[in-house]
């Protein structure tokens, strides 16, 4: 046990840390480990590798991961800030670089190779994003002749412009979204709110008539018989197949016929072994973790503190919710990772950031007080400068 009277920065660290929260992530980090030994020993066998191929490099990448989690939450929120900004600096020469030298799959250029292995910059390009835009409107609203909403408008549209061209229209609507979700919850005016939503519907209007991809997909939610949709009428039969309790450990059959069973698809596995009732489980976590997080945010009187942690953990919500709607089909394709469960390197990186930054953000803070007696209190931003 750690004494209360130790000062060591990680002492002060395991006595301020949400712990609950804490537990969360763990607990999605492993299990992430563990159903990728359902859901990938199919994939591997199709690609002619070794089974448990996918299962140890996910394993190897939750190693590092841990690390950037751990060492994330030990930041101050300028830490935090200064963070972000470095990443959201390399994130968006990585795209652009992308762009012209990335990996071609599928129709969009995504990926880049740095030293063997494979990055997708929109991946860390999120959490920066949005602590700096939280930042932007946090500084808007206190010294008023900083034209942070201006500054907030340009990079977001930086950032959409460089997400289409390669095309990612997911991460562009998730992006965008958790953008307009700060301005409301920075006091956005009605109308204001309005020209945003306006503005979103033509862009998603303009998305379906002029990406034929964006089309395709849409058709395809529509009307089933107007194109192929035989990954999402699998991961519903995983469902069907899976019932309540599921088939058992190991026991799953339609997995096998699931391209993307390890990556968009694996909430769909889980269903079929574990079945609904751990379904509802894993949901309840990520529930969990937006419901506490928000907690936090509702109580922070520092704007920035207020607005990063809200952001940070919508868009956590949110990429889960998208992926798990894939996977219901109740809203059409779109290639989003379930965060700390599906495979890929550069999707836990990015979620380990995130989590990371929130336990960071949400951390209580000693600070002394008369008679040299201490009490806790969350330290905001602008006492840190």
């Amino acid at each position: 046990m750690v004494s209360r009277a130790d000062r060591s920065r990680v002492a002060e660290w395991l006595w301020t840390v949400d712990h609950y929260l804490l537990a969360a992530f763990f607990l999605l980090m492993f299990g992430g480990v563990v159903l990728s030994f359902a859901a990938s020993p199919p994939v591997a066998e199709r690609l002619g590798v070794e089974t448990f191929f996918f299962v140890k490099r996910q394993a190897i990448y939750l190693i590092p991961a841990i690390g950037i989690m751990l060492a994330g939450s030990l930041m101050t929120p300028r830490m935090v800030r200064r963070m972000a900004l470095a990443v959201f600096v390399v994130s968006v020469v990585m795209l652009v670089a992308t762009l012209f030298l990335g990996m071609e799959a599928k129709g969009s250029r995504r990926w880049i190779y740095i030293a063997g292995f494979s990055l997708q910059p929109s991946e860390f390009l999120k959490p920066a994003f949005v602590v700096l835009i939280a930042f932007l409107l946090s500084e808007s609203g206190r010294r008023r002749e900083v034209p942070g909403v201006l500054f907030a408008v340009l990079l977001f549209a930086i950032c959409a412009a460089l997400l289409i061209a390669q095309p990612d229209f997911g991460q562009t609507m998730l992006l965008g979204l958790v953008w307009a979700g700060l301005f409301f919850l920075n006091g956005l005016p009605w109308f204001a709110i309005a020209g945003l939503g306006i503005a979103g519907i033509s862009g998603l209007m303009a998305a379906y008539f002029f990406l034929p991809h964006v089309t395709n997909r849409v058709n395809r939610f529509l009307d089933p018989s107007s194109g192929d949709t035989y990954q999402v009428d699998t991961a519903i039969e995983s469902f069907l197949a899976g019932g309540w309790f599921g088939r058992g450990p190991g026991e799953g059959t339609v997995k096998r016929i699931l391209p993307d069973s390890h990556t968009d698809f694996i909430f769909a596995v889980v269903a079929e072994e574990f079945g609904i009732i751990v379904c509802l489980f894993l949901v309840s976590v990520f529930a969990f973790i937006v419901i506490r997080g928000l907690s936090h945010a509702s109580r922070d009187q520092d704007a920035f503190g207020r607005l990063a942690t809200a952001g940070l953990v919508v868009l956590f919500g949110l990429q889960a919710t998208i992926n798990l709607s894939v996977n219901l089909n109740l809203m059409p394709p779109k290639g989003m990772t379930l965060p700390f469960i599906s495979y890929g390197g550069s999707s836990l990186m990015s979620s380990a950031m995130v989590a990371g930054a929130i336990l960071a953000l949400t951390r209580k803070r000693p600070r002394p007080s008369r008679g040299d007696v201490v009490t806790v209190s969350r330290l905001s931003p602008s006492s840190l400068m």
